[in-house]
């Protein structure tokens, strides 16, 4: 599954090793074996040494670097897919599935990777590479296995002074750079850092192998088919064909195809069959990511319409073609394609806001506004139906049913930055300049700007005809900004100080 930089963990962590040496070394709770596992005690010392808080600050400072690099997709859809997904697998670990995120990334490599944090990244090639959920759902149960398994906390050595952010920042240009198609840039981190010593790289081997046995576990509890994950490395290797033959094989960061199959088809085979199916969506959220990555010399509809013409009237087809005719501006045809889709699967979200989609881009606002409206009352709160009716509504000239149907939603369900940034534009739309301010301040939060967001939140607190409640949520949240900006900046004297002793 990973064909990013065979040391990229290694870098990572000879990286940040030294810079959690005084973070909290408390004990973390590790995830028990699934049933005949066999899976040792991972109550090493060197688990303690990375906190669940440090954890999550390094997962969410790769995870803005990737964004701020325009690295992730921010689509509601796939998004809330992959969400899906993913908690249900998570959730038969002992953490439960609290606190993981999962991330659609704009490479069309077969790849996903995990950081700190419980940060799931899953590349779009991946998604169009497999043939099956459960073999998407196997790469998912293998990422989070690394994350419950705490992989990274478990390799940290002291072996260096940068801090958390360079770390991050260092972990995220790698995997942007890896993205380019740099194998070549492989070659310049080996020698600048050193990390090519047989040992770590075994132990990455180490990793990879209990990630494959773990996830398969998570994988049969969660109802999908246990087998999946060792069809799905033999789908890699052929992809891969002789690629790896050019790479010495200490440097392959997981075992070679031909073993990680036999083991997983053994693990597999401890797990009763599965009796369950894949559901519709993955046909739909496959063809989705097709198309919403495609570049523009693709004539998707073309090539849809010419399956559909050769009898291919599957679901994932006929969806395919009507989102691909929507982004070439056919919305008339799309929706033509889609609104007898919707009746005969009323329980598919995704026909649901791509018929609202195309009703808008064909310019039938009112129209789309009753079908969004129609799903809404369906689907009430579900992220994707509720932010496309949102953006209905806007575009209806109606923004304050917009502003206080995104603010119902996200004090229920937490928003990502562009959702928080689409409340702030529905607020601003609707006249409500304190609350647009206030969202502003929080996509700033959410981007890591806090100084920005400070000041986001003195021009909320200034805005005219704020209610007592408004004024009390504003103040709260700038109180919280400054303590924390005040508490890092004390750290920073002190971590100063210690270094003028240490250097003295």
């Amino acid at each position: 599954m990973r064909r990013l930089l065979p040391i990229l963990a290694a870098v990572l962590l000879t990286l940040t090793g030294a810079a959690f040496a005084d973070q909290d070394n408390r004990a973390v709770v590790l995830s028990t074996p699934m049933a005949g596992a066999d899976l040792p005690d991972l109550g090493s010392p060197a688990s303690q040494m990375l906190s669940q808080s440090d954890e999550y600050r390094l997962g969410a400072m790769v995870a803005r670097q990737l964004r701020d690099q325009g690295a992730l997709i921010e689509d509601p859809e796939t998004v809330e897919y992959l969400q899906g997904m993913g908690m249900r697998l998570a959730a038969q670990s002992t953490m439960g599935g609290q606190g993981f995120q999962f991330f659609l990334v704009r490479d069309q490599s077969i790849n996903a990777f995990a950081v700190p944090g419980g940060y799931v990244f899953v590349h779009a090639g991946l998604i169009l590479a497999t043939t099956a959920e459960s073999e998407l759902a196997g790469v998912l149960g293998h990422e989070i296995a690394h994350v419950t398994q705490h992989h990274v906390a478990r390799r940290i050595r002291a072996q260096s002074q940068q801090s958390l952010a360079t770390a991050a920042a260092m972990l995220a240009a790698i995997l942007l750079g890896a993205m380019g198609g740099g194998q070549a840039i492989e070659g310049g981190i080996v020698a600048a850092q050193g990390l090519a010593a047989q040992a770590q790289i075994n132990f990455s081997r180490e990793n990879e192998i209990e990630a494959d046995r773990v996830g398969i576990g998570y994988l049969a509890g969660a109802g999908y088919d246990p087998n999946a994950m060792g069809s799905f490395f033999e789908l890699m290797s052929r992809h891969e064909g002789l690629a790896t033959t050019y790479i010495p094989a200490m440097l392959i960061d997981h075992p070679m195809s031909r073993d990680r199959v036999a083991e997983a088809r053994a693990r597999a085979a401890q797990f009763p069959p599965r009796t369950g199916k894949d559901s519709q969506s993955y046909e739909l959220i496959r063809e989705r990511v097709r198309v919403i990555t495609a570049t523009a010399d693709n004539d998707l509809a073309r090539m849809y319409a010419n399956k559909v013409a050769k009898g291919d009237h599957s679901l994932g087809t006929l969806y395919g073609e009507a989102l691909a005719l929507t982004a070439a501006n056919r919305g008339d045809e799309a929706a033509a394609i889609l609104a007898p889709l919707v009746q005969q699967h009323q329980g598919l979200t995704l026909l649901h806001t791509a018929l609202g989609q195309a009703q808008q881009k064909a310019g039938h606002t009112r129209e789309a506004v009753a079908t969004l409206r129609h799903a809404e009352e369906l689907f009430p709160r579900n992220v994707p139906v509720t932010v496309r009716y949102g953006e209905a509504l806007m575009a209806a000239g109606r923004p304050m049913d917009a502003h206080n149907l995104l603010l119902d939603l996200f004090n229920n369900v937490p928003p990502t930055p562009e959702q928080i940034r689409l409340t702030a534009l529905a607020a601003s739309a609707a006249g409500d300049a304190g609350d647009a301010y206030f969202y502003m301040g929080e996509y700033q939060v959410a981007g890591g700007d806090l100084m920005l967001a400070a000041q986001q939140y003195q021009l909320a607190l200034a805005a005219p005809h704020i209610s007592s409640i408004q004024r009390q949520r504003y103040q709260a949240r700038l109180d919280e900004v400054r303590d924390f900006l005040a508490s890092q900046r004390k750290r920073q004297s002190l971590d100063a100080q210690g270094q003028g002793r240490g250097g003295g």
